[in-house]
């Protein structure tokens, strides 16, 4: 029994370093995970109605879980002194709140982005200035993103003796590095430099309405390297970035939002040009797409047997003048139906030998024609 106690003696003697040390920062990681507690009851309660604080909740709180509880073990580090003395708990501490400190400051970017949001609405009629600064903002928010974890990186690797040589090593090697990763890479760098220029000029801009490789559609997504855009039939047309700097596009949206329609109409030479304008007129007035500034029929050109009309009509957008265009269309073509169908396309055809015809009829007699008897009547 002796020999009993003295072995639980030095096994506690042993040990008992470690559960102090454990303890110590249990109690730590307890003080970390209250203060989160603590700051998500003051923010919910104290800042119900505040925007910002509503989106720092909806990102932060599930990185504060871990982040404080990671950084009271780390404060209560020094003293737990076995723990301390074993020198291995403090770089993996510092590697991992390395890394939550940069997620903390990648979520923060996204805050950010969430204000701006907020207070730059997207869908309103005339939003030029609101898709300029979400374009911006969204290739700098990829930047930063890009920046801080490449940084977080590099202090991580910075912690350790061997990663410092191979950074040495790097650095001695880095002219000849640098070529051949410049050359491996010179499209990826180039979509990346595009990616700046695009921010920068804006030839397109999120929202944007375009027409590019014969398709039309709205500019979805931008990032550093591709675009996305949404082609009206909800299909998604992946480009790399750089294609916007090097081929040629339509942008119907490029300085403003508001946009001309134009309708195509042939028809007869004897069509009402006058009753036709009156009636798109009628067409357009009190309609939600047209916003009041041009409505006009003209005769755009003279075809051999067709006479094509041009309707003009401006909307606020280029949704509200595909929508108008149509309705204008249907209702000239009805109005013409119902009114003028004489004014409706038709051809016209001549007959050869027709008079040739006639003239042999006349010599006939008026008793000529297709009933007429061709021989000497008998009678009985």
């Amino acid at each position: 029994m002796p020999d009993l106690n003295e072995f639980l003696n030095s096994l506690w003697s042993g040990a008992r370093p470690w559960a102090e040390s454990l303890l110590i920062l249990g109690a730590g990681a307890i003080a970390g995970f209250i203060a989160r507690i603590v700051i998500a009851i003051v923010s919910k309660h104290a800042f119900r109605d505040v925007f910002l604080v509503a989106a720092l909740r909806r990102r932060l709180l599930g990185v504060l879980s871990w982040f404080l509880p990671l950084l009271g073990v780390y404060l209560a580090l020094p003293a737990a002194t076995h723990a301390n003395e074993a020198g291995w708990p403090r770089p993996l501490l510092v590697t991992l709140l390395i890394a939550g400190m940069g997620l903390l400051l990648v979520r923060l970017v996204y805050v950010l982005e969430d204000a701006l949001l907020h207070r730059v609405q997207l869908d309103v009629a005339d939003n030029l200035r609101a898709r300029k600064i979400h374009t911006q903002f969204r290739i700098l928010r990829r930047v930063l993103a890009l920046s801080i974890w490449l940084l977080a990186g590099a202090a991580i690797l910075l912690q350790f003796d061997g990663f410092r040589q191979f950074g040495r090593g790097l650095l001695a090697s880095a002219g000849i590095a640098s070529l051949v990763i410049g050359f491996a890479a010179q499209r990826t760098l180039g979509n990346l430099i595009a990616g700046f220029q695009i921010a920068i000029t804006q030839p397109i801009r999120l929202d944007d309405v375009v027409v590019v490789e014969n398709e039309w559609g709205r500019i979805e997504e931008i990032t550093l390297t591709y675009v996305v855009v949404k082609i009206w039939d909800e299909r998604r047309l992946v480009l790399p970035i750089i294609y916007f700097l090097e081929k040629p596009f339509t942008n119907w949206t490029r300085t403003t939002s508001e946009i001309l329609g134009t309708v195509f109409l042939h028809v007869d030479y004897r069509v009402p040009l006058d009753a036709l304008r009156e009636r798109l007129k009628e067409l357009v007035d009190g309609h939600p797409d047209w916003d009041g500034r041009v409505a006009e029929i003209v005769a755009f050109e003279a075809r051999p047997t067709t006479l094509e009309i041009r309707a003009l009509v401006s909307s606020r957008e280029s949704g509200a003048g595909w929508r108008l265009r149509c309705h204008v269309r249907e209702g000239l073509v009805g109005f013409l139906q119902q009114n003028y169908p004489d004014s409706l396309p038709r051809h016209r055809a001549e007959i050869a030998g027709s008079e040739a015809e006639g003239s042999q009829a006349n010599a006939d007699g008026p008793d000529a024609g297709p009933n007429a008897p061709t021989g000497t009547e008998q009678t009985p």
